[in-house]
């Protein structure tokens, strides 16, 4: 993702938008010398035909310039939003394989928003007005060297300083502070993000007054670099005008000493007032440049982040009918932590096993492990003999699916949410799913048309768990992988769920994580894991009669429900 590769990939629209803009410039010049030449000479009095030459070139670059200049807004910004909208598509798609971001939300929308900005900024206000630039200086050098080669000099010697050392010079200044405006966007909006999302918190621990105050000093930081960019436009235009302002005078003088004549002296000085017209945004161009640059540093740090897992070169087709999944010395890291180490289980069809352990033990992990949401560092899984590395991960994860932790809910109703896993869903079936994650007295009481806030806002934990079960099982994956379906449910709800929920899942291949143990008697095999390793491993039965970590979380339980 390089600025070379937009301008490469829209060569077509960007030529023509230089070439309108390059050509209204032009067509500016024009103008200005055949008015210049028109007024001057009609003071002398000639014959009407020898000014109508000039008259009707006043009159075809006047209509040209405006049409042209049309015409390069218009291709101009057709460009830039095209290449703006092609770089947020690619920032999306480095996005959905990417593994987790160590940016936070805000920070990440604002990479989202301002800095896919800088695209259009590069292009419609550094490139293209450069081209214009370019193309207007040299022909403006060139109808002086016609006219006055010693004033084409002195136009040559502003222009090179208005065009070229001013922005060298800006961009120069600029660059100190300008990689730092950016983030000092995405940590405002991050401190306004904590104040928004965050106030019930705030108020709940007294701490409104120091978030404030964090976020007055981040807007605080961000003004101030925003005003020392708004000095350096204001001096880079400044010198600008006087660079205009002297060259002007340096060519009338020397159109004066070389005794040039009026007509000559005139167009001249008029052509090379014209000539800055272009010239000038230069300055703004250099001193922007740097900040584009460091945004597009900071787009490409996002397409650089790795993929979470990697994708074969040339996959091979999902097994169908039922499924067989078989763990082997399964060991996954996270930054550079095992996380799992030496997992081995199997899930044959219609085989039920649960998951427990404390809080850290790798549960989660071992069920991204098998969506394929995470990579491991070795071992196996294999589904019907076939490792999952070799299969496309979409394929994975359409067949080996179901409650993820931390569940995202959308804000749109509660019958769009759930029908995200099913869009062809009857309103029978959507019914059935939520009774079966007791939810349909909540659904009755608030109506399937309800809006949810954003990210689930508007929901307690207990229900926010319960509409994201129901989405799962409405998904219906061929492996259902449930983690914590009871959570943040009391416990006369959880026991209630945890029984239908086993009851439903009787017969179908299902691995459930879980804390809690009651009714875990009803599965096939049960995994005791702790530090990523599995520590006991049986039924229920099994387990109960050995000493160790599940009979004595079962004992504590057992007390606390007495």
């Amino acid at each position: 993702m390089t600025w070379m590769t937009w301008i490469k990939g829209m060569a077509g629209r960007l030529t023509v938008a230089a070439l309108a803009g390059a050509a209204a410039d032009l067509f500016g010049i024009g103008l200005i010398a055949s008015a210049a030449w028109l007024i001057t000479r009609a003071a002398e009095q000639p014959p009407l035909a020898v000014l109508s030459v000039a008259i009707v070139g006043v009159r075809a670059f006047a209509t040209g310039r405006g049409v042209l200049r049309y015409a390069e807004r218009l291709a101009g910004h057709d460009v830039a939003l095209r290449a703006q909208a092609r770089t947020r598509e690619e920032l999306y798609t480095s996005l959905i394989p990417a593994g987790p971001l160590t940016h936070r939300g805000a920070d990440l929308l604002s990479r989202m928003v301002d800095d896919t900005d800088a695209v259009q900024d590069l292009l419609v206000r550094c490139l293209l007005p450069a081209i214009a630039a370019l193309a207007t200086g040299v022909v403006a050098v060139v109808i002086g060297v016609f006219l006055l080669p010693t004033a084409a000099v002195a136009l040559l010697v502003g222009l090179v300083m208005a065009g070229v050392l001013l922005p060298l010079a800006t961009a120069t200044a600029s660059r100190r502070w300008s990689a730092r405006l950016a983030p000092a966007r995405a940590e405002l909006a991050s401190r306004v993000a904590d104040l928004v999302h965050g106030a019930a918190d705030l108020a709940a621990y007294g701490a409104e007054g120091r978030a404030l105050e964090a976020g007055m000093a981040a807007d605080d930081r961000l003004a101030a670099l925003e005003r020392r960019q708004a000095r350096t436009g204001a001096t880079a235009m400044m010198a600008g005008v006087l660079a205009q302002g002297l060259t002007v005078v340096a060519v009338v003088w020397i159109c004066t000493s070389a005794a040039a004549g009026t007509i000559t002296t005139t167009v001249l000085a008029l052509v090379s007032l014209v000539a800055f017209e272009p010239v000038l945004p230069l300055a703004a161009a250099g001193e922007r440049l740097t900040g584009v640059l460091a945004a597009l540093r900071r787009l490409r740090e996002i397409k650089a982040t790795p993929p979470a897992v990697h994708e074969p070169s040339t996959p091979v087709s999902m097994p169908s009918g039922p499924l067989t999944i078989e763990i082997q010395d399964l060991a996954v890291h996270h930054s550079g932590r095992p996380a799992l180490d030496g997992v081995s289980l199997t899930l044959t069809p219609g085989r039920r096993v649960a998951v427990v352990g404390p809080s850290g033990a790798g549960k989660s992990t071992l069920l991204s492990a098998l969506m394929r949401t995470v990579d491991y560092v070795s071992g196996k899984i294999l589904i019907n003999g076939i490792d999952v590395r070799d299969i496309a991960s979409d394929d994975v994860r359409g067949v080996v699916s179901g409650l993820t932790q931390d569940p995202y809910v959308f804000q749109a109703s509660i019958k769009a949410n759930l029908r995200l896993a099913g869009p062809d869903a009857s309103d029978g079936r959507l019914e059935q799913v939520v009774q079966a994650a007791h939810l349909e007295t909540w659904v009755a009481r608030t109506g399937w048309d309800t809006e949810l806030g954003e990210d689930g806002r508007t929901l307690s934990g207990g229900q926010l768990q319960r509409l994201a079960l129901a989405r799962a099982l409405l998904y219906d994956p061929r492996v259902l992988l449930l983690d914590e379906p009871a959570e943040a449910l009391d416990e006369a709800t959880a026991d209630d769920l945890m029984t239908d929920l086993l009851d439903a899942t009787h017969g179908r291949t299902t691995l459930l994580v879980t804390h809690r143990l009651r009714g875990l008697e009803a599965v096939d095999e049960i995994i005791v894991l702790e530090n990523g390793k599995v520590i006991q491993q049986g039924t229920h039965a099994q387990l109960l009669k050995a000493s160790g970590y599940y009979r004595a979380l079962w004992q504590a339980e057992a007390m606390l429900t007495s």
